[in-house]
């Protein structure tokens, strides 16, 4: 007979041998103070802290329009939404906001999801019962929620080396011209901060007759004159055909969705499981994300803040010699490439210095990249910046790394 408590035991005991078992730390963010937040430890002591690992990029989450928006929607008409988009989930506020996403990509409709996870999941898994046989072409190092529907769509796949867009014409050239065809990557991937071709991928999709669906949940709100990701950011955002977004990083509330054609948009809607059965968002998150998304259309001066931040940030790192990776966008890993020592490090900032930043390790990257990943927002000042250098340049030299240039 099974021992299932010893099973976990083995398999949680594996995770600490390995260095990356995952801790929660139980943090409490105050109105208008963040990054400044509250850790609650075990013990039930508290200390202050600084949140470097944050994916609220613009401090949005505690701006006082998105506050106001979800309190008059709150107050109007209470918590949650009641039902599902089909069955009496629909309200004025989730149009409103679908109304605002279609606006910020410039396309005809989107569609809203509890999460950028669920929405890419549920597209990528329903788009093969719209197009039969279509033949999904997914950078190798797309999102696990893009990875996940495509594996679950049970249509057809090919792996593309990341980035490698002499290896997508060779996979496109072994199929048939005539079968659909969908192109799936990323503007920015978070791992590294690198930036996808977007140019040269829309070139081949032209070539080939492909659909292009891409991931920017890192760069929408940060990227081009209104917001609306590296594709408005370069000019190429009317030759995406489907564009995945998030509300829970740069826009500071909770959500994904969809922005395409309105027959993409209602074809999903009709077609996707993940869609269908799933209650929709709050009316108050609809509007607080709303109201976020109006507001960064014309808040460039806050874009350019956090470029700013994280241009310091990467200059302050690099002259101490620490290996950050940098491919010029907001987000600075610091390569550690050693688990047990990411966690030292992560632990030590956090208990000693009061610096809060996540280790970044398997199976989010690869064994021997592991890695501590800084965001720096508008709201990091520069004491704060001087902090968390003279931290790590400390610990760097406790630990007995190596200081040498990252790869960019």
């Amino acid at each position: 007979m099974t021992d299932y408590t010893d099973a976990l035991d083995q398999a949680l005991s594996a995770l600490h041998e390995e260095g990356r078992y995952r801790t929660f730390i139980d943090i409490e963010r105050h109105r208008g103070q963040f990054p400044h937040a509250t850790w609650n430890k075990a013990d039930g002591t508290t200390q202050d802290i600084t949140v470097w690992c944050g994916n609220d990029y613009l401090g949005m989450g505690q701006h006082p329009v998105v506050l106001a928006a979800m309190h008059e929607a709150i107050d109007a008409t209470g918590a949650g939404s009641g039902g599902t988009r089909n069955i009496s989930g629909t309200t004025a506020y989730h149009k409103a906001l679908e109304a605002e996403l279609a606006d910020l990509h410039q396309k005809e409709a989107a569609l809203i999801f509890t999460s950028a996870y669920i929405a890419n999941d549920a597209t990528l898994s329903t788009l093969p019962k719209l197009f039969p046989g279509l033949i999904i072409y997914s950078d190798a190092l797309n999102h696990a929620s893009m990875i996940e529907g495509v594996r679950r769509n049970g249509g057809a796949k090919r792996i593309f080396r990341h980035n490698d867009v002499a290896h997508l014409r060779e996979l496109l050239e072994a199929d048939d011209p005539a079968t659909p065809k969908l192109i799936a990557f990323e503007s920015i991937y978070s791992m590294d901060g690198d930036f996808g071709p977007i140019e040269q991928i829309c070139d081949l999709a032209e070539e080939f007759g492909a659909l292009t669906y891409i991931d920017e949940v890192h760069a929408v709100g940060m990227y081009g004159p209104r917001g609306a990701g590296v594709a408005e950011r370069d000019g190429l955002m009317g030759r995406i055909d489907m564009i995945n977004g998030t509300l829970a990083k740069a826009y500071g509330v909770m959500g994904g969705y969809v922005a395409a054609s309105a027959k993409m948009c209602d074809a999903i809607r009709s077609y996707a499981p993940g869609f269908i059965f799933t209650t929709s968002l709050p009316p108050a998150v609809a509007a607080g994300a709303a109201a976020s998304v109006r507001h960064l259309k014309g808040d460039q001066a806050l874009r350019d803040l956090q470029q700013d931040r994280a241009a310091v940030l990467k200059l302050r790192l690099r002259g101490l010699g620490l290996p950050i990776i940098d491919h010029g966008s907001h987000i600075v890993p610091v390569h550690v490439g050693d688990p047990v020592k990411c966690k030292m490090i992560s632990d030590r900032l956090l208990t000693d210095h009061g610096v809060y930043v996540q280790p970044i390790n398997f199976p989010t990257v690869p064994r021997g990249t592991e890695r501590l990943r800084f965001t720096p927002s508008p709201v990091h000042t520069p004491p704060m910046i001087d902090a968390l250098v003279r931290a790590m340049d400390d610990l760097w030299s406790h630990c007995a790394l190596n200081r040498a240039q990252a790869s960019a």
